[in-house]
This record gives C-alpha cells, sequence and structure tokens, in this order.
C-alpha cells in the first residue's frame, strides 16, 4: 500500500526537507571526497600520459624495424646533428639530407622536417613524435615564445648509424647495422630517447661515451627526459621501450652541463652503458 502527499496530510505528517545544517554537512562530505579522490585521478592521468609516450616510442621502433628491413640491414642515418660553440652550428660532417629527422625542434612551427624524414613513409602520424607530457612551446631563434606547442620531443642515440668514428672526425663510435649491435647487446642499446624539453635541440642524442677524453669532469652532452614522475621513456635497439626512474631529479640548467652528485652520476653512468662504449 502506498501512502500519497495528502494521506501524509490528512495524518498531520509532512515531508521534511534537509536543513541548513545537513546540507552543509552534505557539502563538506563531498567536498572531502573530491579531495581524496584528486590525487589518485592526477596518478591516473600522468600514467596514462606515460602509456602514450612508451606507445609512441614502441610505434617509432617499429618503424626503425621496418627502414632497416628494407635497406639492407643498415639502421637509420642519424646525421642531423649541431655543436654548441655559444651559438649552435652545423657539426661538420653531418647533414640534414641523409637523417632520420631534420629540423630543430625549439623553432619547428610545421611538421613538414618529420615529414621529410626517413621514417615518415612506415606511420605518417606526426602525433608519435611527441611525447604527451611534453608542454613546451616553440620559439624564435631570438627567444620569443610562439603559441605552437613542440612537434618533437623524442631523439635517437649517437650508437645509431651517425658520422662513421674515426680519430679524424672525433666523432663517438657508433653501429651501422643491427647485425653488428653487440655490445651492448640489443636488449641493452638505446634507441630513441625523450629529451629535455629545455635542452632538445637536433635529432640526435649524445653522451660522452665511456674512456672519451674529459671523463674526469663528466657532462651531459643532451639532457634526458624528467617528464614521467623523475622518469624518461627509452626504446632499446630489440623493439622494446622502458620507463626509467632517475635517481635525482633532471634539470636543465645550460648547454653541456657538469654531472651533479648526489645520485645523478648513477644515472649518467647508467645512460652511458646503454650507448656503444670506446674499446
Amino acid at each position: 500500500m502506498s501512502i500519497g502527499r495528502n494521506d501524509l496530510r490528512k495524518l498531520g505528517r509532512h515531508p521534511q526537507a534537509l536543513t541548513l545544517v545537513e546540507l552543509l554537512v552534505v557539502i563538506a562530505v563531498v567536498a572531502l571526497l573530491v579531495a581524496l579522490l584528486q590525487p589518485a585521478l592526477s596518478l591516473a592521468r600522468a600514467k596514462g600520459r606515460e602509456v602514450t609516450c612508451l606507445n609512441n616510442l614502441r610505434q617509432l621502433q617499429i618503424c626503425a624495424k621496418l627502414y632497416s628491413a628494407e635497406n639492407g640491414d643498415y639502421l637509420l642515418p642519424n646525421r642531423n646533428v649541431y655543436t654548441y660553440t655559444g651559438t649552435f652550428e652545423q657539426t661538420p660532417g653531418f647533414s640534414n639530407n641523409m637523417t632520420w629527422c631534420a629540423g630543430l625542434a625549439p623553432f619547428d612551427t610545421t611538421t613538414e622536417n618529420i615529414e621529410h624524414g626517413l621514417l615518415f613513409q612506415y606511420n605518417r602520424s606526426t602525433d608519435i613524435y611527441r611525447c604527451p607530457s611534453d608542454r613546451s612551446w616553440v620559439r624564435t631563434p631570438e627567444g620569443e615564445l610562439l603559441s605552437i606547442r613542440r612537434t618533437r620531443s623524442y631523439n635517437l642515440s649517437q650508437a645509431i648509424n651517425g658520422l662513421p668514428y674515426s680519430p679524424e672526425t672525433g666523432a663517438p663510435p657508433g653501429f651501422a647495422k643491427e647485425s653488428e649491435i653487440n655490445d651492448p647487446t640489443p636488449a641493452q642499446l638505446l634507441f630513441f630517447v625523450g629529451v629535455h624539453e629545455e635542452g632538445i635541440f637536433d635529432a640526435h642524442f649524445g653522451i660522452p661515451p665511456k674512456g672519451w677524453p674529459g671523463a674526469d669532469d663528466p657532462r651531459w652532452w643532451d639532457l634526458p627526459a624528467d617528464r614521467h614522475s623523475q622518469g624518461a621513456c627509452f626504446s632499446f635497439a630489440d623493439g622494446h621501450v622502458e620507463r626509467w626512474k632517475w635517481k635525482r631529479p633532471k634539470t636543465w640548467v645550460e648547454p653541456v652541463q657538469r654531472v651533479r652528485g648526489d645520485g645523478e652520476i648513477e644515472d649518467f653512468l647508467r645512460v652511458q652503458r646503454a650507448v656503444k662504449p670506446l674499446r
């Protein structure tokens, strides 16, 4: 049996509304629940961006494998390199014409350089070249920020088919073919690298190899990214991808900056070991 509003009136009973105090209590409880859930939601969003970044690198790695399969086992050319001597200048012996990706990340206002690169034919999405956590803007060479997001967040390790090493060129050693990769092994050799947005420039990730002159004063030639909860994402020559957690946050100070203590030397050596050493 149901009792209607008229029946309640007849019985002298009326439905009760929330009092002001009760309403305030409900609002406070809802606000508390939102505050408790907010960190979890932020963490979930950050994790989603990390997964997307890893998937981007996986897609780039697949493209690199396809390139090698179609080009007699040769690895991607990695010839877009600039040297910092107060200003950035094209490194002698390198070229923008034979490279996986040309251009300079801070200044590229379009995806044209990506589309002219040797990977683009294997996956025609330019989105896979950019980490979703990279919130940096394009700027002019004079330093003026533009309201355009960067188009690239990743570089290719110097170990991957850079300028052939010789005492005359002074270039770090690297591998020309997939079949040559043996030290480090393909599962240990860095391929694509997430680079710090303040320090990314050309498409080449460099680090002084083991045994390089100046080992007593280690420096980051290129600083890895620190966008994923004090970590960075990488792909490896065997095709897998990883996120590395850093011992110390990566803060960009200047080009070719010194490695600081308190754990950063461990991060530096970890990256260095994942690049072909001098022997």
